[in-house]
């Protein structure tokens, strides 16, 4: 890893606030209203002075449709590398080629054993308040991406998770099934840009279970055609260093867990591991319900990360204690001047 000459960034233009924005201004004031605001504020000056965002994206949030404002967020260019589990990368997917034989329960609450077991009877998957069908999302795109896999490893080929999944939707292989606006699918505004995307984990998700089982069974002969996690560490650790010679990179977290822990490493992975010095992110939010709490890592304050090299003491950063699904699309709304 060579260094490389630095550059300056133009500025973008500042975007006025649209009625969402403005709605905002006035009314969020204090508490965890106040830091989405503070927290939206900036991101917004982040992207004008040339930084990147990387979006860390847990949780089940593509089920709860949060493309309708993050693809834009993508095509606007207010995101340039997503950090996603395994689950949000598929189900975006599969909200694109299903969404008309999702089933609502807006009951959840109240349903019993025998309900939730009625609902596997029917092939229904439950994510909260709403069910993906078995065989319209998950046997439909499984069949494409084995189609991919199995032609990849006769010819010897390998590619990342994310990158069969942009080579099904580049090839339009799934759009004959599309059933909601495309425009409102993140993954198909990531495919289209590029998107540099990262999805640790991918193993424990539907189709990555569906990967392990054609290994088993012998229909994928090369287990490593599609690419692991340590891959995955290698190739940010090397995008990471060669965008930071340029600008600083932040880091807007939804949710816990991999998504969010394994991306924000890379920076003492560089530093202590392979003794590069690094810039340290350059923004840090997290939105999460998990309150404060001792020896939770998703409930850490972004303090502790000072103490592992990831955060500076003046790095800006941001806990917003609330209900990601309420929260990220007005931080998006405010970022892009609606």
């Amino acid at each position: 890893m060579l260094p490389t000459k630095r550059v300056r960034t133009k500025r973008s233009e500042s975007l006025p606030n649209g009625p969402v924005g403005r709605f905002i201004e006035h009314h969020f004031r204090h508490f965890n209203a106040a830091t989405l605001l503070d927290a939206a504020r900036e991101y917004r000056r982040q992207i004008q002075t040339g930084n990147h965002m990387m979006i860390a994206l847990a949780g089940a949030m593509s089920t709860a449709e949060l493309g309708v404002s993050l693809a834009e967020m993508i095509r606007r260019d207010k995101v340039h590398l997503i950090s996603s589990t395994g689950a949000n990368l598929e189900e975006d997917v599969f909200n694109l080629v299903a969404h008309n034989s999702y089933v609502r329960v807006p009951h959840y609450r109240e349903l019993s054993a025998t309900d939730e077991e009625n609902l596997r009877k029917r092939h229904l998957s439950r994510v909260t308040d709403v069910c993906i069908p078995e065989g319209q999302a998950m046997r439909r795109v499984e069949k494409v991406l084995m189609s991919l896999w199995r032609e990849a490893d006769r010819k010897g080929q390998r590619q990342f998770p994310h990158e069969f999944f942009y080579q099904a939707l580049r090839e339009g292989r799934l759009k004959q099934y599309y059933q909601i606006d495309p425009r409102h699918s993140w993954m198909l505004a990531a495919a289209e840009k590029n998107l540099p995307m990262v999805v640790p984990g991918w193993e424990d998700s539907t189709i990555g279970n569906v990967y392990a089982a054609a290994c088993t069974r012998g229909l994928i002969k090369n287990v490593h055609t599609v690419r692991s996690g340590i891959e995955y560490m290698t190739w940010l650790v090397q995008h990471y260093h060669e965008v930071t010679q340029h600008r600083g990179i932040g880091m807007f977290q939804i949710g816990g867990g991999i998504a969010g822990d394994f991306p924000i490493c890379v920076v003492p992975l560089l530093q202590y591991d392979l003794k590069i010095k690094s810039r340290l992110w350059s923004y840090f939010c997290q939105i999460s319900d998990s309150t404060t709490s001792y020896g939770s890592y998703s409930g850490a304050v972004p303090n502790e990360k000072i103490t592992w090299g990831k955060l500076a003491k003046d790095t800006p950063r941001f806990i917003i204690e609330s209900d990601a699904t309420i929260a990220a699309p007005l931080i998006f709304a405010y970022v892009l001047g609606w």
